[in-house]
């Protein structure tokens, strides 16, 4: 095995272990998914060590180019935390690499992972004497500052060159990882600083009102979090006089009030409004997560009655907006549009896009570095998650179709220019809580909608979604090209599930395991709401009343097809080439 220059890495990564060893984590392997590493935050020390470690190995394999790192667990408790790595156009962390992040943090000493990291380094062809360079934000919780110091002595141990810009949203990031890395091209993405997020933004944003009358104010729920600070920040460059915000939850002094009863996730998840909210009949609300990259907006009706419109409204609110600036400016012959969604998504959404705004729908498994990969396929690609988590995708081809296209009256100018001005306002990297605000914003005052116009686009299906705790997630496992919506194992459950759900008028349920917690998420929609409640409770009652002997020898076969999957070469185990002994 060969070593660095002298072994000088090596050495540094061995002792590096006596300052942050791994915690006990009684016998639990840690996993890189969706969401990254995300934990308790006393749990994380280590795992931070390992992530500098691999941001240097994955920075020297992409040519030196600029590594992204996030510490945020998004819109968990605040006694949580979390780690993930941004590629050099500010995409998710490269799919195959997630092997290597589980590998590293699950060593169980010094040793191994030292040996893990000479593996990693063979394996992939790593030049070790090439320049590794990685920037990194965190968001409010009082974790990061420690969690920081485990994250630098892994840099630092590999040598790495690194920037910290503090507290950030996790799209600021994105944005400053795709900036940093495209200052060389013809057209770079934008300024590489937090100012330059702002200007483009604001300036994008007011360009894209040329042709819009203002919506009176929206008010926004910051969670607590780290969105706060820098809404405020962003205002300043979009002055009062095109949009009125007013900030609500914005305590980021008081740790323990992250995510607490407020914010996207408990918006969405609770069907109802913080308990803050002072909303008249009508008035535009909208909740961001802790790290500012989910969106939703609510209001209250006639009646005082809780509305929400959640990632599938926003999703078919652009794609509509956007869909009528292709057309109006002259392009529809050459730029196509489609929209990406995941099995969460409201039935009522999917027939509205397909049937009344006659676009393309594709259905891909949960996780936004799934919408994402469909999405960056079409000359424009709209994905959002229902829980408010997303983006417009704009290729390089649109682009350019854009840029170059003539316009052949004042009302193709007028579309052009606004469309131009969205490829700029839309963050391209990730779902941005900010620019999708500002996004919805601008489609509103165009439409001259209020939030009850939007609304009456299409009537969701009554929907329901529960959560099962679970012993071991993994034994959920769905069918591959079934968007996750049918189970493979354990066995028989699926058949149950439709036995259950035939009985209800436009029911659809299905199962899956959580991607960040030991639970199941169960899912459901019917034609009435007694309809939905009865369903969703019993395929609850069903994986809750799943007895060990149905459970048990299914795992055992299960670890006889892995044990024999290793042997054939089929498999490749998480601890196979990463650790062991040289």
């Amino acid at each position: 095995m060969a070593f660095s220059k002298d072994g000088a890495i090596e050495t540094a990564i061995l002792n590096g272990y006596a300052d942050w060893p791994r915690a006990d984590t009684k016998g639990k392997e840690f996993t890189y998914g969706t969401a990254g590493f995300r934990m308790r935050a006393d749990l994380l020390d280590f795992v931070m060590y390992t992530v500098g470690i691999l941001a240097s190995l994955r920075s020297r394999r992409l040519n030196s180019n600029t590594i992204g790192i996030m510490i945020t667990a998004s819109h968990n408790p605040a006694a949580d935390n979390g780690v993930k790595l941004v590629d050099p156009m500010g995409e998710m962390l490269d799919q195959d690499w997630e092997f290597w992040a589980t590998g590293l943090a699950n060593s169980k000493n010094g040793e191994e992972l030292r040996n893990g990291y000479m593996h990693a380094v063979k394996d992939l062809k790593i030049e070790q004497t090439k320049e590794a360079k990685v920037i990194f934000a965190r968001d409010t919780r009082p974790s990061g500052a420690r969690l920081v110091k485990a994250l630098i002595a892994g840099l630092e141990a590999t040598g790495t060159k690194y920037i910290d810009y503090g507290y950030a949203t996790t799209p600021q990031l994105h944005y400053l990882v795709r900036a940093t890395n495209t200052q060389n091209q013809p057209i770079p993405y934008g300024e590489v600083s937090m100012e330059g997020y702002y200007k483009k933004t604001a300036e994008a944003f007011k360009l894209a009102m040329k042709y819009a009358t203002p919506n009176g104010p929206v008010t926004v729920d910051c969670a607590n979090g780290v969105g706060a600070p820098k809404l405020k920040e962003l205002m300043k460059y979009l002055g009062s006089d095109i949009l009125k915000i007013n900030i609500v939850n914005d305590q980021i002094e008081n740790p323990d009030l992250l995510n607490e009863k407020c914010g996207a996730d408990f918006v969405k998840t609770k069907q109802m409004a913080p308990p803050d909210f002072d909303g008249k009949r009508f008035e535009r609300w909208a909740s961001l997560d802790g790290d500012a990259d989910r969106i939703v907006y609510y209001f209250h009706a006639d009646g005082n009655i809780f509305r929400l419109l959640d990632g599938d409204r926003i999703a078919t609110l652009a794609a509509s907006f956007i869909g009528d600036l292709v057309r109006k400016s002259g392009l529809e012959e050459q730029i196509k549009l489609a929209v990406v969604q995941t099995a969460y998504a409201n039935g009522a959404a999917t027939k509205y896009v397909e049937k009344v705004l006659n676009l393309k729908v594709e259905t891909t498994a949960t996780g936004v570095k799934h919408l994402h990969h469909v999405a960056a396929r079409y000359d424009i690609g709209v994905y959002f998650e229902a829980n408010g988590h997303g983006t417009v995708l704009f290729s390089a081809r649109a682009l350019k179709q854009i840029r170059k296209h003539e316009p052949q009256s004042p009302a193709q100018l007028e579309a052009l220019d606004t469309l131009k001005a969205l490829t700029d306002l839309i963050n391209q990297t990730v779902g941005d809580a900010l620019s999708d605000l500002l996004l919805v914003e601008v489609v509103l005052a165009h439409k001259e909608w209020t939030v009850k116009e939007w609304l009456a686009t299409y009537t969701d299906l009554p929907n329901k979604l529960a959560k099962v705790m679970v012993n071991d997630r993994s034994v959920y496992r769905t069918v591959q090209g079934t968007a996750e919506r049918r189970l493979e194992s354990p066995p028989g459950i699926q058949e149950k599930i439709d036995d259950i759900v035939k009985k209800y008028k436009e029911g659809r349920c299905f199962v899956r395991g959580s991607g960040t917690e030991e639970a199941v998420r169960v899912y459901g929609e019917a034609a009435e709401v007694y309809d939905v409640e009865d369903m969703v409770g019993k395929v609850t009652e069903l994986i809750s009343s799943q007895s060990s002997r149905d459970i048990e020898p299914y795992l055992s076969r299960r670890e006889e097809r892995r044990v024999e999957e290793t042997e054939m070469g089929l498999r490749r185990e998480p601890r196979d080439p990463p650790f062991g002994n040289s």
